[in-house]
Formats: C-alpha cells, structure tokens, sequence
C-alpha cells in the first residue's frame, strides 16, 4: 500500500534527506513532491524552511510476500546519498570489497533463481560499498533484455530482490543492481538533456513537460537543474506517469 511523510529542511535536499533517514529508505523508493519551497526573507526575517511530501510503497506486514504482479506498482526509484549506483560500481569496483554474510547470500540466491527462472545467462556479483549498500553488477552477455525499456527490467529486478531479501525486516539494507553501467549512461543522458531542455524553457520562456520517468530519473533532473538561473522544477501526475516540468521562472531567486 502507498505511504507518506511530510518533511521539512532548510532547502528542499534538507527535507528529503530528513524524510529518506526516517524512513530507511533511497531517493530511488520513494516519490517527491515539494509542498513549499525554502525562503531565505530578509536578514533572516521572513524566512521558512521547505517542506516536501515523500510518498512510498509499504508491504501489508499480515500478508504473505506479494505476488510479483503486485511489485511493478511500487514506486521505482534510487537512492540521496547512494542513488548513484552506476557510477559507484563502475568508478569505485577495485576498491568496493566483496559481500559475505547472510544478507549476500540471499541477494545471490535470490537473483540466481529469478536470472535461471527468466533464461538470462547472467550472474550477479556482489560487493558492499563504503555506505553498506550491496551494490550488484549483472554480468554476462547480451543483458539487453535484462535492461529493458528505458531501464524499466533492471528497476524491476530491483525492487523484486530489495521486497525478497527486506520483507519483513526491522532494519531494511540496500540494494542496488545494474547492468553494462546502464545506470551511470542513463544518468549522463538525462543531465544532458535537463540543460538542453532548461535552454529553450528559457530563450523561450515557455514550459516544458518531459516524457514519464520513475523518482530517481525525476531526482536527477531536480538535482541537475536546481541551481541553473530562471528554471525551476516540479513534478505532476501520478506514477507511474508522473512528468517533471522545466519551468521558466521569471527570474525569481529559488
């Protein structure tokens, strides 16, 4: 079932951190939606700190483990701090340190049944970085399929091993799994695209309204165009067709 807390911060990162600490939880689980923004005032008069709504899916604790059909309608998404993966694996794998103990081996068991169970000839290798986030790379050729549309698959055997190995659990870990760095490119995509996007918003003062994409591409655009003059960002719609908008902001000092 949906879930949320309301958060506040001296800056909209502020709120969601608070929000994303008191939950356990990564920026890529959850959905934001900034209630009001922070104001500075005048020598500190007038000023108020943001607030942000963070929405999250909450396993029924009486029911048996949700069937997989279920999973896909939680939202899908990545991490304040950890939600960068890709860049973690690919960048920092020489020095990440294999992963041993129990919470390993359920990762492994885990998506070794669901690799064997889809026909992917693949295997998942696991270390922990320095934050104690298991981070997996899928190895093997041809992970295409393992990817999927715009990254959709790979969210999916996410959030299906994060539900298997935290179900249940007083203390959640985290968990994130990528494929042939599809992470880090997706994300370099996308921050080329926020500032082409932010651009024309504001050589044409006109917003813009981008394709759906689940909270942690959502974060990337905030967080890549948050400090570019006259262009703000939000989010409308429900998932999983929430959009962000790239708008102009006739500049007002965000």
């Amino acid at each position: 079932m949906l879930k949320w807390i309301e958060s506040t911060g001296k800056s909209e990162e502020a709120a969601i951190e608070a929000a994303l600490q008191k939950l356990g939880m990564d920026r890529d689980e959850v959905s934001v939606e900034v209630l009001e923004r922070a104001k500075s005032g005048f020598l500190g008069i007038g000023s108020c700190p943001a607030k942000v709504k963070v929405t999250y899916e909450a396993p029924d604790e009486p029911e048996t483990p949700a069937p997989v059909e279920e999973v896909p309608a939680a939202p899908v998404a990545e991490p304040v701090k950890e939600e960068k993966p890709a860049p973690v694996v690919e960048a920092e794998a020489p020095a990440a340190a294999p992963a041993q103990g129990e919470k390993a081996e359920q990762i492994d068991a885990f998506l070794t049944g669901l690799l064997s169970h889809m026909g992917a000839a693949a295997k998942p290798v696991i270390k922990m970085d320095e934050n104690g986030t298991y981070q997996v790379e899928l190895v093997g050729q041809d992970l295409g399929g393992l990817i999927g549309r715009r990254g959709e698959t790979l969210d999916a055997i996410q959030q299906l091993t994060g539900y298997a190995v935290n179900h249940g659990q007083s203390k959640r870990v985290r968990i994130h799994v990528d494929a042939e760095g599809y992470r880090a490119k997706r994300e370099e995509s996308l921050i080329r695209l926020a500032h082409k996007v932010a651009g024309k918003v504001v050589k044409y003062r006109r917003n813009v309204t981008l394709e759906p994409m689940n909270a942690y591409e959502r974060h990337v655009i905030h967080t890549a165009l948050q400090d570019t003059p006259d262009v703000t960002t939000y989010s409308i719609g429900t998932e999983p067709n929430r959009r962000t908008v790239v708008a102009y902001s006739r500049g007002e000092h965000r």
